[in-house]
């Protein structure tokens, strides 16, 4: 059964689980010490809001070149908060490991959609 192409980046289901957590990481964070909230708290906050925001980003980009940077702009800030997720549990600010099994899931989407925009023909 093939999917009808998504016709705005909300329908992108790596960019949904994406904007879901960073729904989750602002309540997340939003229990952090107050003295973090210039460091630990902005800087996990910045880089959760940029991964569906490089995808939704790269979504009305024209070349194929073009979406492919903006997804792997997605992946690096994807990975700053796979370590963002370790420093808070080491710090002792909560348990992550919803957090991490969903940050996991988005890795895998995001790898599956960047491999599926490189062997398109278009």
């Amino acid at each position: 059964m093939s999917r009808e192409p998504a016709k705005r980046f909300q329908d992108l289901i790596v960019w949904q689980k994406a904007h879901e957590f960073v729904l989750s990481l602002y309540a997340y964070s939003g229990a952090f010490p107050q003295s973090e909230l210039y460091g630990l708290t902005s800087q996990a906050r910045r880089a959760a809001v940029s991964i569906p925001a490089n995808i939704a980003e790269g979504f009305k980009k024209r070349t194929k070149p073009d979406k492919v940077r903006f997804l792997n702009i997605a992946q690096g800030s994807l990975e700053e908060c796979r370590y963002y997720l370790i420093l808070a549990n080491d710090l002792g600010y909560g348990e992550t490991k919803k957090l991490a099994e969903l940050l996991e899931e988005i890795s895998k989407l995001l790898d599956a959609y960047m491999a599926a925009m490189l062997h398109s023909v278009s």
